[in-house]
């Protein structure tokens, strides 16, 4: 029995559970790099499909998308080493570090910290949503990237469609398209046409 993606699960999640300050969208940048960039789990098509389905789920993201990693490395075991690999650590490092900001609430230095945090978390996900707009625009056009992004805007902001509807909707028009794609390619190999 081979240790190593069990090493790789634990540390990588180790590594997200205890840098992802904030929780939720914060930490899908850390997942990213460890899935995609560090470990090459998966390729970014794929982690943006995992993304919007665990987005459509019930639940804390990060644990879904820690139990689904796990789960494409060594089945039932690796999502369950994976899930308390990403939980464990920070449930443990929480109780202490209660401990000490309570002792330290008052402590100017402390809230700086705290506030210091959040230009960062913000620039990791706009670096995460740059890389998957360029990669919208470049698979589906300007017109359409634009488009889509723009009918987003209007469910969310204006008509205040909840999010995993949106996500459900965009999910079952990627099915389409992947469908239709797929099937023009055929009928262009079956005429020994290149697209």
């Amino acid at each position: 029995m081979s240790l190593g993606p069990y090493k790789e699960l634990v540390l990588g999640m180790f590594r997200v559970g205890i840098f992802g300050y904030g929780g939720g969208p914060s930490v899908i940048p850390l997942f990213r790099y460890e899935a995609v960039s560090k470990y090459r789990w998966l390729d970014d098509d794929e982690f943006g499909e995992i993304l919007a389905l665990a987005n459509t789920l019930p639940g804390p993201i990060a644990t879904k998308m820690a139990a689904y990693l796990g789960y494409k490395l060594k089945g039932s075991a690796g999502a369950a080493v994976a899930v308390l690999a990403h939980i464990l650590p920070t449930s443990f490092a929480m109780v202490a570090l209660l401990g000490v900001l309570y002792a330290l609430k008052h402590s100017k230095v402390v809230a700086g910290m705290i506030a210091a945090v959040g230009p960062v978390i913000i620039v990791m996900l706009g670096m995460m949503t740059y890389d998957f707009a360029a990669k919208a625009w470049k698979g589906l056009g300007k017109a359409l990237a634009i488009g889509f992004c723009l009918l987003a805007f209007l469910l969310l902001q204006v008509l205040n469609v909840h999010p995993g509807i949106v996500v459900l909707i965009f999910l079952a028009y990627g099915a389409f398209h992947l469908g239709l794609m797929n099937r023009l390619k055929h009928k262009q190999k079956g005429k020994g046409i290149s697209l």
